[in-house]
C-alpha cells in the first residue's frame, strides 16, 4: 500500500516507495502498477509528479508503457537499469588506471565462475570464435573476435549483475584498449601468443577448473594491458 506524501522533491519519494515495493516484493516483474489517478488519490500528489516518476522510471528501464494499457514493472531487464552508470562514468571522465583496475578484477573473477558454470553450448561459441581468430588476416574482424571471446566468458559467468556491469563498462573499456588489440592484431607473433592465451582459458574452463582460469585470465590481461599507452 502506497504512504501519502508531504515533503519536497515529491516526484522523488514516488519513485523510491515503488523502489520499496518492488524490494519487498510486493511488486513484481510484469506487474501492472495503478493508474495515474489511483496514485494520485494513494500519494495525495499532483498528477505531474506521478507523471514526472513514472517517466523517469521508464527511461532507466525499471517501468515500461504499455499505450491504452498502462505502466508495467519490466519483464525482462537486459541492460537497461545499468546504462546510466556507463553515462555516469563517461560523464566523470574515469582515468584509465581505474577503468584497467576495474577490468581485471572483474573479468578475473568472470573467468572463475564461468570455469563453474559454463555450458557446452557456450563453449562451442568459444571454440568457433578460436578458429575464426585463427583462420582471419582481417585486422578489425580480429578484433571483433577478441572483444566477443571476452563477452562469452562474462555471458557463461551466469551472474546478471556480473554481466550488466561488464557490458556498462565495455564502451570505457573498448575506447581504451582499442589501440592495445591493433597493435597486438598487426604482428603475427603477437597474434600467436593471443590465440595461444585463448586456447589455455578455453581449456581452463572445459576442464571445470576456475583457479587455473582466472589465473590465465590474469595473465592474459597483463599481456594485454602491455600494449597501453597508460
Amino acid at each position: 500500500m502506497f504512504i501519502p506524501i508531504k515533503n519536497a522533491k515529491v516526484y522523488e519519494q514516488v519513485i523510491e516507495q515503488i523502489k520499496t515495493m518492488i524490494i519487498s516484493g510486493n511488486l513484481q516483474k510484469g506487474d501492472k502498477l495503478p493508474s495515474e489517478r489511483e496514485l494520485v488519490d494513494q500519494l495525495k500528489v499532483s498528477r505531474t509528479s506521478i507523471r514526472e516518476a513514472l517517466r523517469a522510471l521508464e527511461i532507466v528501464g525499471l517501468i515500461k508503457c504499455k499505450q491504452g494499457e498502462g505502466n508495467f514493472i519490466r519483464d525482462n531487464f537486459d541492460n537497461s537499469l545499468f546504462e546510466p552508470l556507463s553515462l555516469v562514468f563517461m560523464l566523470e571522465r574515469s582515468n584509465k588506471e581505474d577503468i584497467i583496475e576495474v577490468r581485471r578484477i572483474i573479468e578475473v573473477e568472470a573467468a572463475a565462475l564461468a570455469a563453474k558454470r559454463i555450458t557446452k553450448d557456450q563453449l562451442k561459441k568459444l571454440e568457433y570464435i578460436i578458429y575464426e581468430f585463427k583462420n582471419s588476416e582481417d585486422e578489425k574482424i580480429l578484433v571483433n573476435l577478441d572483444k566477443n571471446f571476452h563477452y562469452e566468458i562474462a555471458q557463461a559467468s551466469n551472474n546478471f549483475i556480473l554481466l550488466n556491469i561488464i557490458n556498462s563498462c565495455s564502451t570505457l573499456i573498448d575506447s581504451l584498449i582499442k589501440n592495445a588489440r591493433y597493435k597486438i592484431m598487426k604482428n603475427v607473433e603477437n597474434k600467436k601468443e593471443l590465440v595461444d592465451q585463448h586456447e589455455k582459458i578455453y581449456l581452463a574452463l572445459k576442464e571445470k577448473d576456475s583457479e587455473l582460469a582466472s589465473k590465465l585470465m590474469k595473465e592474459h590481461l597483463g599481456f594485454s594491458g602491455k600494449f597501453l599507452e597508460v
